[in-house]
């Protein structure tokens, strides 16, 4: 399936049985912020989940701010929101697709392709005019089996035992990578070797992705190359894996843990600077 929909694509099938809606609005700053918005309006039939509670699991001294949920428990969690094999899943937020990107990439992990994220976010919907509500529906609970694509994945060895034809990818802000600004981690910096590549930038001035030819060209530099992303905890890198996906480049592997994972260990070089 594609990776992005229009909101009149989302507004023509609407009503289409086989579909479930899923608002992932989530601020970083007040994380209940985006459950209160959910509450006060959202797609008709759309459902809501969480960043902390439903979209990763539990933390510990490693593994980041938003490690991988259990399998199971995320299995779960879908069959209750009436997702199965034969469902078609549209993410949307309001944060450059970050959060429902994440779900986007944690449905096609456990094998179900049959999902896309909502071009533009909420947002979009509304300026599009087309219908809002604050009913929260009823759902019919489903059965989903997953399949896990284990080679989406790498972790901190993974990183660090990469070949010298993969390229490691920041998704943070530009001050972030460089280490002039850390907002959220204990340190500051990048790791070793890693190259800056802004999720917002696939974005133009209405906050929906850039054209594919675009895409491609931001792209360009690392066509022949291996490539594993990463951000601060997981999250909006998988906003450049979207893009990534947009742009044809499907085969590309999130080191999940990202920076909040690598700088936990004392022992794990940092960078700061241009690379």
């Amino acid at each position: 399936m594609q990776a992005l929909v229009t909101p009149q694509w989302l507004k023509d099938h609407l009503n289409d049985e086989n579909l479930v809606i899923v608002d992932c609005r989530f601020a970083l700053s007040a994380s209940e912020a985006g459950a209160e918005e959910y509450k006060n309006d959202h797609i008709p039939g759309a459902l809501y989940f969480h960043l902390n509670r439903d979209l990763s699991g539990s933390k510990s001294e490693h593994g980041g701010r938003h490690p991988l949920p259990d399998t199971d428990l995320l299995a779960a969690h879908f069959s209750n929101a009436g997702i199965d094999a034969n469902t078609t899943v549209i993410a949307y937020d309001d944060q450059e697709m970050a959060m429902a990107g994440r779900l986007w990439w944690l449905l096609r992990y456990l094998g179900h392709d049959r999902v896309a994220v909502l071009d533009g976010g909420y947002a979009a919907w509304k300026k599009a005019g087309y219908e809002v509500t604050a009913e929260v529906p009823t759902v019919q609970a489903r059965q989903f089996v997953p399949h896990v694509r284990h080679d989406m994945l790498v972790d901190m060895e993974g990183v660090k035992k990469r070949s010298e034809h993969t390229v490691l990818l920041d998704s943070r802000a530009p001050e972030r990578y460089r280490g002039e600004n850390e907002p959220i981690d204990a340190k500051a910096g990048h790791i070793p070797g890693a190259h800056n590549f802004f999720y917002k930038d696939n974005l133009g001035a209405d906050q929906t992705m850039l054209p594919t030819d675009e895409l491609q060209k931001r792209l360009a530099p690392y066509a022949d190359k291996e490539l594993i992303v990463y951000c601060g905890s997981g999250v909006t890198a998988c906003s450049n894996l979207l893009a990534f996906h947009a742009a044809g480049r499907t085969n590309v592997k999130l080191y999940l843990g990202s920076w909040s994972d690598w700088s936990s260990y004392p022992d794990n070089p940092v960078a700061t600077g241009e690379e």
